[in-house]
């Protein structure tokens, strides 16, 4: 994207994360908007490259600078890059370092976050207060009876942990229940 002239001043016009090179890309870290510069991060081009390459671990050692920036838009960036190499000492250690605000690092770290989807055995997506039937004879652990196939299971809740399980009430007792023993009705 394109860089405003008043982004470009903001740090001199060098990039926000190696402080090297001249930024000449304006970076959005999602999801916020691209209206407001305050959403907004100056790029050099080998920096806006190296976002995306897997193997650009030692370029991001330029982090331990930019980490510090006052700037909301430079910290999240630098914790949300940081945090793709957490396991290597170095980017552990500066994440360490820093004691950010919860929305801050929720801001960085959006970026990981993975929809939780729960499907039937048919793939059919699954949602809280839906109603399902048993497609086979479930034991039921804890318990001295057995679930049989074609039981009806109203007003399930999801597992929000674990996209393989939902909870639900048969003979008036509530269990856990993997969705790929079950259909959406």
């Amino acid at each position: 994207m394109a860089i405003s002239q008043e982004l470009k001043q903001r740090n001199q016009d060098l990039c926000e994360l190696c402080n090297v090179e001249n930024a000449g890309n304006a970076y959005t870290v999602s999801p916020k908007s691209e209206d407001e510069i305050k959403n907004q991060v100056a790029l050099c081009d080998t920096c806006l490259k190296a976002i995306d390459d897997e193997h650009a671990g030692f370029h991001w050692r330029c982090l331990e600078g930019s980490i510090w920036n006052p700037e909301p838009a430079v910290q999240a960036l630098s914790y949300r890059i940081l945090h793709k190499y957490k396991n290597e000492d170095w980017a552990a250690n500066l994440i360490a370092s820093v004691d950010f605000d919860e929305d801050l690092i929720q801001w960085a770290l959006s970026a990981f976050e993975v929809a939780a989807v729960h499907k039937d055995a048919f793939g059919n997506i699954l949602e809280t207060g839906d109603n399902v039937v048993l497609t086979q004879a479930l034991d039921v652990k804890g318990t001295s009876f057995t679930a049989s196939k074609g039981v009806v299971v109203k007003k399930i809740k999801l597992v929000s942990d674990n996209t393989d399980q939902i909870e639900g009430k048969i003979n008036d007792q509530v269990i856990v229940i993997l969705t790929k023993f079950v259909k959406k009705l």
